[in-house]
């Protein structure tokens, strides 16, 4: 066994709960869910390759909170009604079984919803489209429509569907839910300044664009008690601007964390293209690094951090506390197990694997995997 990269293999206590090791799978849109949004058999084998793996937690894919305007991609999976909630138990008991922590995302899709039934429009803070084509990989093709600009009851009901998700999920036996703050969709569309034109308490200076972001996280901790895991996921990036960043750089990112900081999360979950380099300019800290020193709460790195040496290193440096993989995790769903065991990483092939109901060589992992 590799003793080389002990600190990933580490236990960390979030919130009273006792999280196995550092390693976590980060959400990824994965448009396999029934159409009316009921989790499945196929989900219920994805998740459970990453907990046979070795990951101590796992982060859900974006589920739609409510039957109004959350809704982004046609088979995206929801916790917003009864039925939904029931489809999830099958695949908490099977993570859990395999003795792996599971945390729901909940994603509202904003101006960035390219697939909703339940509504002929979108909403967002202001009537602004994003700035790229829809995605043809979750079904979009041409360009998005201008969103509706959210009135103060919009609002509210977009915070009373994230509370309710949240308390479908703890009903459900996930241990957390994961606030989707990040990427372009609704809550970061709030926080970026060229899509939020608010001349409300909800607008202008970085402060107030952060201030709905905070409401949501209260909504949810009142819907779920102070027991319940609530993270939140933050970006600068988005789906349709990926070079996007804080026009304030490091400034901006003081007020965002410090405000998510005061509230009542329990972590925080940031991405950027490297989750080790400068974030806000040359010489700047990481976005881990400003989220960890300005929220005081643990963190979560993503951004290319397969390299174990690269996560050993930001988990010693405690510069974050835990490293969560996307499209490595996707090419080794056992990557935890292969470092523990000295066994090769492979990398990653966009063919078999990142499709957006690309199954088609899943069981050929799943022979592989090593548990």
């Amino acid at each position: 066994m590799n003793h080389t990269y002990n600190s990933l293999f580490e236990k960390i206590a979030i919130n009273q709960r006792e999280l196995p090791n550092r390693y976590v799978v980060a959400p990824m849109t994965r448009i396999s869910a029934e159409n009316n949004g009921l989790a499945n058999e196929t989900m219920k084998r994805y998740y459970e390759r990453y907990a046979k793996g070795g990951f101590g937690t796992i982060i859900t894919e974006g589920i739609y909170p409510d039957e109004e305007y959350s809704q982004g991609y046609h088979h995206q999976p929801g916790l917003a009604n009864v039925e939904q909630l029931e489809s999830w138990k099958p695949i908490v008991e099977s993570v859990h079984a395999n003795s792996s922590l599971f945390i729901a995302q909940l994603m509202h899709a904003g101006s960035q919803s390219q697939g909703n039934p339940h509504a002929d429009h979108s909403i967002a803070p202001s009537a602004v489209k994003p700035k790229k084509d829809m995605v043809p990989l979750y079904g979009g093709e041409g360009p998005y429509p201008v969103p509706t600009e959210m009135s103060h009851e919009d609002m509210e009901q977009v915070k009373q569907g994230f509370a309710k998700a949240a308390q479908h999920a703890k009903e459900a036996g996930f241990d957390g839910v994961e606030i989707h703050g990040a990427n372009g969709y609704l809550l970061d569309e709030f926080l970026t300044d060229y899509m939020n034109l608010r001349e409300d308490q909800y607008g202008g200076a970085t402060k107030n664009r952060v201030r709905f972001l905070t409401e949501v996280i209260h909504s949810v901790r009142e819907a779920v008690g102070k027991e319940f895991m609530v993270g939140i996921r933050i970006s600068q990036g988005k789906v349709t601007d990926a070079e996007h960043r804080w026009s304030l750089g490091e400034s901006d990112a003081e007020t965002i964390f410090t405000e998510l900081g005061d509230t009542s999360l329990n972590y925080i979950h940031v991405t950027d293209a490297s989750g080790t380099q400068p974030s806000f300019g040359e010489g700047s800290r990481s976005i881990a690094e400003a989220a960890k020193q300005y929220t005081g709460l643990p963190t979560i790195a993503n951004g290319q951090l397969q390299d174990p040496e690269t996560a050993h290193s930001l988990i010693k440096e405690n510069k974050a506390d835990l490293v969560s993989l996307a499209t490595s995790a996707l090419q080794n769903p056992d990557l935890p197990h292969r470092i523990m065991y000295n066994k090769e990483i492979k990398p990653f092939d966009f063919d078999p694997i990142m499709l957006p109901k690309a199954y088609i060589k899943e069981h050929e992992l799943e022979k592989e995997i090593i548990e």
